[in-house]
């Protein structure tokens, strides 16, 4: 009961159902969430943390910079489906392909700037 509860809380916000979605073409950096959401840092990291805490969004640490993912295959078939849910309900939507076109133009910026235009 308890995992189905965070991921229900994790998929009640909009936003968050964004960030997953920008994740299913990859990994990003959280700058790279930032920049493509326009949220305050601090917003962003709440809501990685719920997604990650619902088992929603894996993360790794590389030099100075955190990136989400996806979980694998092996995830837990409630977190799968899931996502699979979100993805199947939301895909097509107008925000969601105006999110991806952005997303387009952000993955072609270096990480390096991203973070200089954001000050971390």
């Amino acid at each position: 009961m308890r995992d189905f509860m965070a991921i229900t809380k994790a998929l009640s916000d909009p936003n968050r159902a964004r960030i997953l979605l920008a994740l299913r073409g990859g990994e990003l950096c959280v700058c790279q969430i930032t920049e493509l959401f326009g949220f305050a840092p601090s917003t962003v990291s709440k809501h990685l943390s719920i997604l990650h805490n619902a088992g929603l969004i894996r993360s790794r640490k590389s030099e100075r910079w955190v990136y989400y993912r996806l979980p694998d295959k092996n995830a837990p078939v409630a977190v799968r489906e899931a996502l699979a849910w979100v993805h199947k309900s939301l895909a097509t939507t107008e925000e969601t392909q105006a999110d991806a076109k952005k997303l387009k133009h952000i993955l072609k910026t270096d990480l390096a700037v991203i973070c200089r235009r954001q000050n971390c």
